[in-house]
């Protein structure tokens, strides 16, 4: 017999999704053998998982919260010490069909993403495949093809991995975002919508770079999209592909994917997205004759990939945070390229994070329309994220007041429960149920759907 976590909602929803045709390339399913050899031992996370009183503060505070900034629904997970103690979804995936969030739903997750990136490009560093001081642009640079040779500004042979990875290539955001200018972009080369994220190279480097590179930290998205090149260009796989084989899929993590734009083509068990209520209406990122909220076809996530594309659970999202803590047992990438990554030097951003404190306490905030995420790292041990599917009018900033929030209640927790809700039967086990090896057998893998989260120990 087989233990395992069911959910009847969830089996529910599983059989209704195998009958729902989706736009997603068989290749990206796991095969047959990939299932089977996965771990048979997989839970799923909710809300009735976990119900101590020890927590009664910490969720009056995030109710009062979301409904003060007027957020649809938002996932957290807390891991101390390497565990998972607290998951939980507080008000709504979907409003409209009255959908409860819960921590297996998975969510964009914008600027996170360039914390994801970063790993990447340092398991590329220590496979001996990169350097941080390699050369990206010219003759002898790692885009040294064809389509990469036409920058007008000779200081673009100066660009590094390293300047790339810190935000001091030399672009600024002066003119706009290069990566949110579909129309401009398409308009100047005379180009039809949607445009390619090569047409967003090409128009790039048509222009001078706004200072010499590795001068100085300007934030900016280009930079990640080049980054996404490099990777491809090394590695010779496809960004997504490479990210989940050489990070995602060593952690147990299978419920990350690159975003989809239309509200239509959001992954199974992806939540849906708001903005405020005077959120205008802009024309849809391809050039669709129709007008789309931005985070429904307004803004070409999936363009943004390496730079913001991704979406997972807050619980995943968790576990490779704690893959990169410098004191955690067992890391995705060594110590020393964590090091390398937390980095802080005066005048320049670190490599991923958004900011390193003086206390190694470490940020990483993302923020877009209908999107809003706090990752934070601390060097106590503790660890949460926090990922919302709206994007309440103070914008980028509202991470901030996240974290104030979420500082004020932490502190008011004395101490963690003895559980690790990344481990199976961890908690509550008088919510599994017995599965016999037939009845196992009768789940059939359809790969016509991208279900790879169904493997994942995290959800």
């Amino acid at each position: 017999m087989i233990r395992k976590f069911i959910a009847i909602p969830i089996l529910i929803l599983l059989l209704l999704l195998i009958e729902l045709p989706f736009s997603i390339s068989p290749n990206n399913g796991p095969s047959a053998s990939a299932i089977e050899s996965a771990s048979s031992n997989i839970p799923i996370i909710s809300n009735d998982l976990l119900t101590l009183d020890d927590f009664a503060n910490l969720e009056k505070n995030m109710n009062r919260f979301i409904r003060q900034w007027g957020v649809a629904g938002a996932s957290l997970a807390i891991a101390n010490q390497g565990k998972l103690v607290y998951a939980k979804g507080f008000g709504f995936a979907d409003i409209e069909q009255g959908e409860a969030m819960q921590p297996y739903h998975l969510l964009r997750v914008a600027s996170v993403s360039k914390l994801i990136t970063a790993v990447a490009i340092m398991k590329l560093i220590e496979d001996g495949k990169l350097s941080l001081n390699q050369q990206v642009f010219g003759e002898n640079g790692i885009l040294n093809n064809a389509q990469y040779r036409n920058y007008i500004d000779p200081r673009y042979e100066e660009i590094t991995v390293k300047h790339l990875l810190n935000h001091s290539g030399g672009w600024t955001t002066r003119w706009g975002d290069h990566l949110f200018m579909n129309e401009s972009i398409a308009r100047q080369l005379n180009k039809e919508l949607p445009i390619k994220k090569d047409d967003i190279i090409e128009f790039t480097l048509g222009k001078r770079l706004h200072f010499a590179p590795g001068t100085r930290s300007s934030y900016n998205n280009f930079g990640y999209l080049i980054l996404e090149r490099v990777i491809e260009k090394t590695s010779k796989d496809a960004y997504e592909a490479y990210v989940k084989k050489n990070v995602f899929k060593p952690l147990g993590i299978s419920d990350a994917f690159i975003a989809h734009n239309y509200d239509s083509l959001r992954y199974p068990l992806e939540v849906r997205y708001y903005e405020v209520p005077e959120a205008e209406h802009v024309i849809a990122y391809d050039g669709q004759p129709q007008f789309v909220l931005k985070s429904r076809g307004g803004n070409d996530i999936r363009t943004l990939g390496a730079a913001g594309g991704w979406v997972i659970s807050s619980v995943s999202l968790a576990k490779f945070l704690i893959s990169i803590d410098i004191h955690s047992k067992e890391t995705i990438i060594c110590k020393r390229s964590i090091r390398q990554l937390t980095g802080n030097k005066p005048g320049f951003h670190p490599l991923g994070w958004r900011w390193v404190s003086s206390n190694g306490t470490k940020w990483r905030t993302g923020s877009f329309a209908g999107t809003s995420a706090l990752a934070l790292s601390q060097s106590d041990g503790l660890t949460y994220v926090f990922i919302a599917n709206t994007s309440p009018w103070l914008g980028a900033n509202f991470p901030y007041e996240v974290n104030r929030m979420m500082a004020r209640t932490l502190h008011r927790i004395d101490s963690w429960p003895e559980i690790n809700l990344f481990k199976p039967y961890a908690f509550n086990p008088d919510n599994y149920v017995e599965i016999s090896s037939e009845e196992q057998r009768n789940f059939e893998w359809n790969d016509s759907i991208n279900f790879t989260w169904m493997q994942n120990q995290l959800i």
